[in-house]
């Protein structure tokens, strides 16, 4: 009997041993791995490289303290340069050699036209962080779900404050011939007929464009009380506000968040142009009444200061809130599906509403892959930046 009892202690010794040695390493072996499809260099890398920053910022808190239900995240991020043929082969990439669970980005939208239904046919989860409606599709894309705003949201949110806070209905629209300028100036000229308002002038431009004056007669001719650009182009929008002011017409412009791009102010003959222009912005890095951001955006804004240079800000901050969102959205959808099961991960999405961030507070639906809210979109005074937040627009 002795010998059973030392026998048995012996296997029991060993057994829990055995567990002690496999609990570590099934951990270790078992991250939570997340594509990064990010522009880091090339001619759109200016937004991506302080998303970037919001991202690596997340991982490194949420591993700091013991990750994702004890599972530590990885992070592969491959720089696609804003090319979507790179884009197209890093999502390959991401899906059949890294086998990562999810996939953010790519930060732009002609990128993610191309990179969408390759991650939708591997299965993947796939966080949707450009802002054409195409993007999203809960039939054809089920597990694409958007954090950022639509491009629609902006469109209304300007057109609102054209018609009921300016009060004015002879409106111009001005979009670039690239594929974003056509399609957004088409949708704000729908969309203000939808309202009863049919633009007084409508013009495509090249954005290289050097001269935009004979577009602004044209529109001042025609009578328009406001001037509204879809363009993404910061050269183009510089260019069109130098023309209005050469000309001495005080008419509001109000359009593309580009507006208000740290780059705009070094394109204007006079710092003075870049008055009476408003763009759209987020109520997340906007300023109160009483000159205060809210408080989730300030308590990021000063945990991150000291790696964004310490000193005051002088880009839009709201690019490093949202990559920050994006890593804490996947946070949330982990521990709420219970793991990263592709079909849990996707019910968690469909099931998840008023989940709190900084750059913005996210619902998702079975019928709605759209989880950005309407109220969390401002118009911004586009030359009002401060520590890489804006003042609202007069109302």
């Amino acid at each position: 009997m002795a010998g059973v009892s030392l026998k048995r202690r012996g296997l029991a010794a060993v057994a829990g041993a055995l567990l002690m040695l496999q609990a570590p390493l099934s951990v270790a072996a078992d991250p939570v791995r997340i594509g990064w499809l990010s522009s880091l260099t090339g001619p759109l890398s200016s937004a991506a490289i302080a998303e970037n920053q919001g991202v690596q910022f997340a991982v490194e808190e949420i591993n700091a303290a013991g990750g994702i239900d004890g599972r530590k995240i990885e992070l592969v991020t491959y720089d696609t340069q804003g090319d979507p043929t790179k884009a197209v082969n890093f999502a390959q990439r991401l899906a059949f050699v890294d086998k990562v669970h999810f996939v953010i980005g790519p930060v732009n939208s002609g990128e993610s036209l191309a990179t969408v239904p390759i991650l939708a046919k591997a299965g993947l989860p796939n966080l949707i962080i450009g802002t054409i409606d195409e993007l999203v599709d809960p039939k054809r894309f089920p597990r694409a779900f958007r954090a950022i705003n639509t491009n629609r949201q902006w469109i209304m949110a300007a057109n609102d404050y054209a018609l009921k806070v300016l009060k004015k209905q002879k409106i111009a629209v001005i979009g670039d011939t690239s594929g974003y300028g056509t399609s957004s100036a088409k949708t704000a000229a729908q969309l203000l007929e939808a309202a009863g308002v049919k633009p007084v002038y409508s013009v495509l431009v090249d954005p290289n464009k050097t001269d935009l004056t004979d577009e602004l007669t044209k529109a001042k001719e025609a009578g328009a009380e406001v001037i509204m650009p879809w363009s993404a182009a910061t050269g183009l929008l510089a260019r069109l506000l130098n023309a209005r002011g050469d000309m001495g017409w005080k008419v509001p412009v109000v359009g593309h968040s580009a507006m208000m791009a740290p780059a705009i102010p070094k394109l204007l003959n006079k710092p003075e142009y870049w008055a009476d222009a408003y763009a759209t912005g987020y109520v997340s890095t906007t300023y109160a009444a009483d000159g205060k951001l809210p408080p989730a955006t300030k308590a990021l804004l000063d945990k991150m200061r000291p790696r964004l240079g310490g000193k005051e800000i002088d880009f839009m901050f709201w690019w490093v809130a949202l990559g920050y969102d994006t890593v804490k959205i996947v946070e949330h959808v982990v521990k709420k599906a219970g793991g990263t099961d592709p079909a849990a991960i996707e019910k968690a999405f469909e099931t998840t509403k008023d989940l709190k961030g900084v750059y913005a507070d996210y619902s998702w639906t079975v019928e709605d892959r759209n989880g950005f809210p309407d109220t969390g979109v401002v118009i911004n005074a586009a030359n009002s930046l401060k520590d890489g937040c804006f003042r609202a627009a007069p109302r």
